[in-house]
């Protein structure tokens, strides 16, 4: 499985990004759910947000209410809707995808909120 993410960029507090991840390869019908990582200098990677594929999401409670994800399963392609940015939010965001035997991980696309 192959990722490829896109959509970070600089944005004022408040403003809004959509981040898309597109899984490709030959097992991609074995993933089990989609979803957004991120990292900042200094702290671990963590959850930013998960869809898996009957639709039950999660999200890290920084972010309950401001950011949304979806997935259009006839492109293999999981969005990330984030809306009234915080300079907390900024840090490199990872899309990952989980089967029943591995995670695999798409490059980071930067996001970073600052005025």
């Amino acid at each position: 499985v192959q990722l490829q993410a896109s959509g970070g960029g600089l944005v004022q507090p408040g403003g809004s990004l959509r981040l898309s991840c597109k899984a490709s390869g030959a097992g991609i019908f074995r993933i089990n759910r989609m979803g957004w990582y991120r990292q900042t200098p200094g702290k671990q990677r963590e959850l930013v947000a998960i869809r898996t594929n009957s639709g039950y999401t999660e999200f890290v409670e920084s972010v309950k209410g401001r950011f949304s994800i979806s997935r259009d399963t006839a492109k293999d392609t999981v969005f990330l809707q984030m809306n009234s940015l915080k300079s907390e939010d900024t840090g490199v965001y990872y899309c990952n995808a989980n089967t029943s035997s591995s995670d695999y991980w798409g490059q980071g696309t930067q996001v970073t909120v600052s005025s």
